[in-house]
């Protein structure tokens, strides 16, 4: 199982804002959109990527001020991204490897989604299901 097959069962596009938006406006994305990061971008290319992990840390270290400041400023610039291509399994270990929970997606460079790491367990559990119910079919001889 691919990336492909988890964008296929999510609803096209993703959620990004400009670099300058201010942190407390990317804050009303994330609480009015219910998710955990948001992407960056400048016109279609990805600058980063934005999480409510981010902003916490920035919290710890600057206080309020974090709110007026921009989304360049606490953004993780140039994120590891995947393809279409990678399997559901790398995903999982470039995000366990790197400890983050967003993966953007790139596509002959161009940006075309992002997946959580909710997303690439729930693929997982469902190929582990799927493949529990075929050997059950087999055993029980029902082939």
């Amino acid at each position: 199982m691919t990336i492909k097959n988890i964008l296929k069962n999510k609803p096209p596009g993703f959620i990004s804002v400009a670099p300058d938006t201010s942190v407390a406006d990317v804050l009303a994305v994330l609480a009015d959109k219910r998710i955990g990061a948001v992407l960056v971008t400048e016109g279609d290319r990805l600058a980063g990527i934005l999480s409510e992990r981010d902003v916490v840390r920035c919290l710890a270290s600057h206080g309020i001020s974090t709110m007026d400041m921009a989304a360049s400023e606490l953004m993780t610039a140039n994120p590891t991204c995947g393809t279409l291509a990678t399997s559901v399994p790398q995903a999982m270990a470039i995000m366990t490897d790197g400890h983050f929970r967003h993966l953007p997606i790139l596509e002959d460079g161009k940006l075309i989604g992002l997946v959580s790491i909710g997303d690439v367990v729930k693929a997982m559990i469902e190929q582990s299901q799927f493949e529990v119910d075929t050997l059950r079919t087999y055993v029980s001889g029902a082939v």
